[in-house]
């Protein structure tokens, strides 16, 4: 406690919001142990020689209940009024999402339904689908339109994604597809913050009449502007498959690079006696940034994390990377419990923990460097290899693939990163301030770019060393995290017998854990029937081998990424096959018995 108290408290509360999420325990309890819990840390004042030895443990528990009592407070959901499949909505536009073939996709928030005549619910969001041949929605006008609508479905087995609570854990309770035209009329007043976002859509429409080449251009929104939602589905294929989408995604790094090269501006402009200044000043335009580009999830950790930072360097105290994370993590889970089940937020928090964790050993597994070249080369590479090391279970638990071309893809790529992001950011002010016309700068941008996503298509091209429908449950994750932690003392002292029965034993129980639950599903039997829209699909399992039964249907490769392959990764199933059954086939027989399609 006496090391690192910030982390040791945050584990604490984090530990109250998971017993909050997954035992929600009633509001009789959590008020109960909040009193407790108050008690029990006025206590830690007193002189008494038993309270003193307990203390530690009392505020621990104190900020264990605070974390129950957030979570609770922020796990509360608004009262939704009762609609009709069809009705006639008023809202606006509250945020952009990433666009399909056929529709863009946007946040909404409802402000009226005409012909509802309880108004005590409003406003209320709605995720809202509209076909790309009607016009863009943008920040300056109220929309009314006749929209379908209807509340997330729930889901029926165990290893569907639940969107329903995904979009619930962003105050988002139903979904509409808009068919037809939409009618707008101007706001009279727009707010400050609206008129940053329509700002941002200006420079997002000037990067589209640039003269980049349009492949370019959804790269340069995506890097600078965190604006993917028109970006073509191969690229982001390409940066998943090489592991390379925290470059392509606003991220920690980004927003360092960019805090840094702000402050070596600064520092040359001012005197020395005046480098406090310079770091005020770029802490608050990296802010400035963060707002402008509609402050995501990402970009407000990396910000708050260099802010606490270098706030203790401003009062002149030892600054540390793991106080600046925990004081970070506090503040975002305090405003927002939620962000602990986001897969970016445990990601990124993961990645600074193995970077502090393994970055050192890893380094000094290298040869002294003769030159500053190499001595940077050695620590990028040092800190990449950590950052993938830490990550790599949590990736694989979420996306249940792993590509071995990523280690080399990063290797290659990150040391290439600052001038990617400093050359995009010069691009997108160029741009901003109206010089979208130079030819010389924008072709080599141009050409720069494009190699560098030829390199990446190439990495992404390599099948044979892609991994897919891994498996792997919170129990084999937690095993693995604790063998990345005892890594770092075997790589110190590989010849130490102590080092390596820990991580040797932690390794072998992670193996027997994994060979149980694989036997687990080998031996269990089963049909269920899969819903994708207003198709089923009937899936019958037996030992090591599935059969799917389904009509033949044009969306098939849809139905292979969200119903066979999930199904596939939690079963631990290779060997399947794929029966179709006749259009107007109301059932069919399977080894003697009868499988109802109704």
């Amino acid at each position: 406690m006496k090391k690192q108290p910030l982390l040791i408290l945050l584990i604490c509360f984090i530990a109250g919001i998971f017993i909050q999420e997954f035992l929600t325990p009633n509001k009789t309890i959590v008020f109960l142990l909040l009193f407790f819990s108050g008690i029990s840390v006025i206590s830690i004042f007193f002189t008494s020689a038993l309270f003193q030895k307990i203390k530690y443990y009392l505020l621990g528990f104190f900020f264990f209940s605070i974390g129950i009592f957030v979570h609770f407070q922020n796990s509360q959901h608004q009262k939704l009024p009762i609609l009709k499949e069809k009705e006639t909505i008023i809202f606006e536009l509250d945020k952009k999402l990433n666009s399909n073939e056929k529709n863009r996709k946007y946040y909404v928030e409802i402000l009226d339904v005409s012909d509802l005549k309880q108004k005590e619910n409003f406003p209320f969001k709605t995720v809202i689908s509209i076909p790309k041949d009607v016009e863009a929605l943008d920040f300056m006008h109220y929309y009314k339109a006749e929209v379908y609508i209807h509340q997330p479905e729930e889901i029926k087995n165990d290893f569907q994604f639940d969107y329903k609570k995904y979009l619930a854990r962003q105050d988002v309770y139903f979904q509409a597809y808009l068919p037809n035209d939409v009618q707008k009329t101007e706001k009279k007043s727009i707010l400050f913050e609206d008129k940053i976002k329509r700002k941002r859509l200006d420079i997002l429409n000037q990067i589209n009449h640039s003269s980049l080449s349009p492949k370019i251009q959804e790269f340069l929104k995506g890097i600078i502007l965190a604006d993917r939602t028109e970006m073509d589905a191969e690229t982001v294929k390409d940066f998943n498959q090489t592991g390379l989408v925290h470059l392509l995604a606003i991220s920690g790094s980004h927003m360092v690079i960019i805090f840094w090269l702000t402050l070596l501006i600064f520092n040359q402009i001012l005197p020395v006696k005046f480098r406090k200044i310079s770091i005020v000043l770029s802490i608050l335009l990296i802010w400035t940034f963060a707002i402008f580009i509609d402050y995501g999830s990402s970009v407000m950790r990396s910000c708050l994390m260099i802010t606490c930072y270098y706030f203790m360097v401003l009062l002149q105290r030892k600054s540390d990377l793991l106080h600046s994370l925990a004081l970070s993590a506090f503040i975002l889970l305090i405003f927002d419990s939620n962000q602990l089940f986001d897969v970016g937020f445990q990601l990124s928090y993961v990645a600074v923990l193995g970077i502090w964790w393994l970055t050192n050993p890893i380094k000094n597994l290298f040869r002294k460097p003769r030159f500053k070249a190499e001595k940077v080369f050695y620590e990028i590479s040092a800190m990449t290899f950590a950052a993938q090391i830490a990550t790599l279970p949590l990736a694989i638990y979420y996306f249940h693939q792993f590509s071995f071309v990523s280690i080399i893809a990063n290797l290659l790529i990150i040391p290439l990163s600052e001038v990617i992001i400093v050359s995009s950011l010069l691009i997108v002010i160029l741009i901003a301030f109206g010089f979208s016309n130079i030819p010389v700068i924008y072709k080599g941008f141009d050409v720069f770019v494009e190699y560098i996503l030829k390199l990446i298509h190439w990495f992404s091209s390599l099948e044979s060393l892609m991994m897919r429908n891994i498996s792997l449950n919170i129990f084999e994750l937690s095993i693995l995290l604790l063998v990345i932690y005892f890594l770092k003392f075997l790589i110190k002292d590989f010849f130490n017998p102590k080092n390596l029965l820990r991580f040797g034993f932690c390794l072998l129980t992670f193996f027997v854990v994994r060979i149980s639950f694989n036997l687990y599903q080998y031996n269990k039997e089963e049909m269920l029937v899969h819903g994708f829209y207003k198709e089923k699909i009937i899936s019958i399992k037996d030992k090591d081998q599935v059969v799917f039964w389904m009509k033949e249907n044009k969306n098939e490769d849809k139905i292979s990424d969200f119903v066979i392959n999930p199904y596939l990764t939690s079963r631990r199933i290779k060997d399947f096959k794929i029966n179709y059954i006749p259009v107007d086939s109301e059932a069919f027989v399977y080894e003697g018995k009868q499988y109802d399609l109704k």
